[in-house]
């Protein structure tokens, strides 16, 4: 079972402030690092335990743990990954000019691997030390972005090329994106390189674009289906009429409306949807028919009603 004094493995007491616990380990990091010991196993090895108990002590939550349960308790309940999870060593190191990667107040989690978390501090070392590792960890790169894009029902109809701002002022860079025809909202566009800068001297982050299709004051999607409403009279819908229908692209068509058609009956025009990718089908138009029914009626409209009522309709 293991048994390891962090407090001794560092060489302060066990009352030590965060001062004294970050101070210990900036002097005797300094002085074990491998790029400073190259191919000297002891001093890597010795590196490791300085950094693993200036994981766990400058972490109240873990310091609190590690002095309430004993080394050999504590190593049962916190797995190598745990004690590293979240642990503040490149800023650290970035004080007397090394660098784990990951930017101002760099964090680490445990890979997982056979190596745990060195492996990912360190890299795979090597038997000519530990330069080949740490040339691996400098190379780090920027963080991701997301940004929302708003785009219109007309932006999914045919695609489109949108310019966008990152960064404020003049000294914005503008970005051309294209929009696919048929998006939809929740999707996402990757732009590659236009993320976070690496602080490391690294290749930049990618800029996610998470689109969001605006609601149209005329359509409704469903799909790669559109559904428009257009209002009929009664006697329309029970004669049966030719009615004027607008599409998406700006055009307009007239369609028949059977005779007898009901109350939010849908007449479908083939192929005047959104498309779903370039090559693909696209979807249909949906007329949704809105029988009007009049509030009031002048004297010749009632009389009629009532006749036809008395004739069964």
């Amino acid at each position: 079972m293991q048994t390891t004094d962090y407090y001794k493995t560092l060489g302060v007491a066990k009352g030590a402030s965060e001062a004294e616990i970050k101070k210990a380990y900036r002097k005797l990091a300094m002085k074990y690092h491998p790029d400073r010991n190259q191919g000297n196993k002891e001093a890597e090895e010795k590196f490791k335990q300085l950094s693993e108990a200036y994981a766990v002590l400058s972490d109240q939550e873990k310091r609190k743990a590690y002095d309430t349960y004993g080394s050999a308790d504590f190593h049962q309940r916190f797995s190598q990954e745990d004690i590293f999870r979240n642990a503040d060593l490149g800023s650290i190191l970035r004080e007397f000019g090394i660098n784990l990667g990951g930017g101002a107040g760099a964090t680490f989690r445990a890979s997982g691997r056979g190596g745990g978390v060195f492996d990912e501090l360190f890299g795979q070392f090597d038997s000519r030390g530990g330069q080949r590792g740490f040339q691996q960890a400098r190379v780090v790169k920027g963080a991701d972005l997301q940004l929302e894009l708003p785009v219109t029902l007309n932006d999914v109809l045919g695609g489109v090329e949108k310019t966008i701002a990152l960064g404020r002022g003049a000294g914005a860079e503008k970005v051309a994106v294209k929009i696919p025809a048929g998006i939809e909202t929740g999707k996402k566009l990757r732009v590659a390189g236009k993320g976070s800068p690496s602080p490391m001297g690294g290749p930049p982050g990618d800029l996610y674009l998470l689109i969001r299709v605006e609601p149209h004051p005329v359509f409704q999607r469903d799909g790669n289906d559109l559904l428009v409403d257009r209002v009929i009279h009664f006697s329309e819908a029970v004669l049966g009429a030719e009615i004027d229908v607008p599409t998406l692209d700006g055009k307009h068509l007239r369609v028949k409306v059977p005779a007898g058609s009901q109350q939010h009956a849908r007449l479908r025009i083939k192929g005047k949807g959104l498309p779903d990718g370039p090559a693909a089908l696209p979807g249909d138009l949906f007329v949704r028919v809105v029988v009007a029914i009049p509030k009031k009626l002048n004297k010749d409209q009632k009389r009629l009603i009532e006749e036809l009522a008395a004739s069964g309709l």
